[in-house]
């Protein structure tokens, strides 16, 4: 029996059926006491907070269910650079010229990263999750042992920024994780990255595409985004074997361009000192190899996988390309 269902069964034996709250377990009566005490919460507002919030067994099921194989890079780059996807980032970058101008001109961010993240995350928010956070995390929280810790802070972040913004918890929407808006933000990310860039006093990364670019592009500007800095080139190599002792994933830059170098790889003009990682992705007929660089590393903090990044980079390279062939051909300055 799959072990996602097995969690299911379980979980509606300790919890009762889908749609029951929380508001009368011990333990989550004892989270709500550490909130009062370590962050001032009213304490019968929490109790109708949890009263409104309903485990979701789905929820459950779909965190744990097994992935079958781990994709290869071909398999994955399929996912997310097809034609379709890099047309609406065309178009979505032609529809908020003046907010991917106006974000890099404040955080050095190249724009066409910034669109390649909502691309990959959303597709340009078509795709944003319909559960409720509050139901979401609360499930997560306290029916998922295996990462409780995580998501019971995720879901204390979540009741913070819902108290900041004003809000109510039982009106936002997310994906079955609890990431939110165009850009997939969890509730600790939205409470440090995100931000009101068209001054109307909220910030909306739900429905206001100028603040969601604003808070994509602040989070890798927080994150340590070079403006000139490179971030992956495919490169190739003398000897194969040799430079697969030195392939990583990406996530750390264990390596310097000088040693790739001494080990048969052509990498491109960088320094010798330059921190780098060599990468080996997967092709249907072989294997190509890239060097990640410094913002190849930044991009995996919004999501630590090499396949991520490199998907990301590789969308927003296309997505420039059309967009600049798109304007030569048609004497476009860049306008909306």
């Amino acid at each position: 029996m799959r072990a996602s269902i097995v969690l299911g069964f379980v979980a509606l034996l300790l919890y009762g059926p889908a749609g029951a709250d929380y508001s009368k377990r011990e333990d989550v009566l004892a989270y709500m006491g550490a909130l009062v005490a370590e962050h001032g919460f009213d304490r019968s507002e929490l109790q109708a907070v949890f009263a409104d919030a309903r485990h979701q067994p789905r929820i459950v099921e779909a965190i744990s269910r097994p992935k079958e194989r781990t994709l290869k890079w071909h398999e994955y780059r399929r996912i997310f650079l097809g034609q379709p996807r890099i047309d609406q980032g065309v178009a979505f970058w032609r529809q908020n010229e003046a907010a991917l101008k106006s974000a890099e001109a404040s955080f050095q961010v190249a724009p066409e990263y910034v669109v390649a993240i909502i691309g990959v995350e959303t597709s340009f928010g078509r795709v944003m999750g319909t559960h409720r956070v509050l139901d979401a995390l609360s499930t997560l929280a306290f029916d998922y042992p295996p990462r409780a810790d995580f998501f019971r802070n995720e879901l204390t972040e979540f009741l913070l920024l819902v108290r900041e913004e004003g809000r109510s918890p039982s009106e936002f929407k997310g994906s079955y994780a609890g990431a939110m808006g165009y850009g997939q933000f969890i509730p600790s990310s939205f409470r440090h990255y995100a931000v009101d860039f068209d001054g109307d006093g909220a910030r909306d990364i739900w429905s206001n595409t100028t603040d969601a670019i604003g808070s994509v592009a602040n989070y890798f500007a927080k994150h340590g985004w070079r403006p000139a800095g490179l971030v992956a080139v495919r490169v190739q190599v003398a000897q194969p074997q040799v430079a697969d002792e030195a392939v990583g994933n990406g996530l750390t830059l264990k390596s310097t361009v000088g040693e790739l170098r001494t080990l048969g790889v052509h990498t491109p003009a960088a320094p010798d000192t330059a921190k780098a990682a060599l990468l080996r992705m997967e092709l249907e007929d072989g294997a190509e190899y890239w060097l990640a660089l410094h913002n190849f590393q930044v991009i995996t903090r919004y999501n630590r996988s090499r396949l991520y990044a490199l998907a990301v980079h590789q969308l927003s390279r296309a997505i420039k390309a059309q967009r600049d062939a798109a304007a030569s051909n048609a004497g476009w300055t860049g306008g909306p």
